[in-house]
């Protein structure tokens, strides 16, 4: 399945919300589903707020797969890596191959910068192992999230 990445807008925003809640809908079992969209309303704010202070020159795409909206992908570039700060894809658009064809571009990009290519994942992602299956390797611990690397010399 192909992927493409264009810029993310305005426009974009009632996706990136149905997104959100379905990732994060699966975490959060035994809400009523009023309280639960609140919840869910109030942390996509968070978090959109929160990514956009902390890397302001940062690339903000959406993942179209066939034309149509499938993701999101946050990448974040310094002097010293490039950051990987989300991906997601509609749980439908999971487990064909989109997630690890875009990391292997990534992987390029670094490779092609001299950059190690970073990320943090959730304790109990699955997308852990596909991360791991890509040469990705541990580097500690923040919070609730395992920090990982590739580097360059692990293709």
């Amino acid at each position: 399945m192909n992927a493409a990445l264009r810029s993310e807008t305005g426009n974009d925003r009632e996706f990136l919300r149905r997104l959100f809640g379905e990732v994060r809908a699966r975490e959060l079992t035994g809400l009523a589903q009023p309280m639960l969209r609140q919840l869910l309303d109030m942390q996509f704010a968070g978090q959109q707020q929160s990514y956009r202070q902390a890397y302001p020159g940062a690339r903000f795409d959406i993942i179209e797969v066939e034309g149509a909206p499938a993701g999101r992908l946050v990448l974040a570039q310094s002097s010293e890596a490039l950051l990987l700060v989300d991906i997601a894809l509609l749980p439908a658009c999971c487990g064909q191959g989109i997630g690890s064809a875009l990391l292997r571009g990534l992987q390029r990009q670094a490779a092609a910068g001299g950059l190690p290519l970073r990320l943090h994942v959730a304790l109990n992602n699955p997308a852990e192992a596909l991360y791991r299956r890509l040469g990705f390797k541990e580097t500690g611990m923040s919070g609730m999230h395992r920090t990982m690397e590739w580097e360059n010399d692990n293709d």
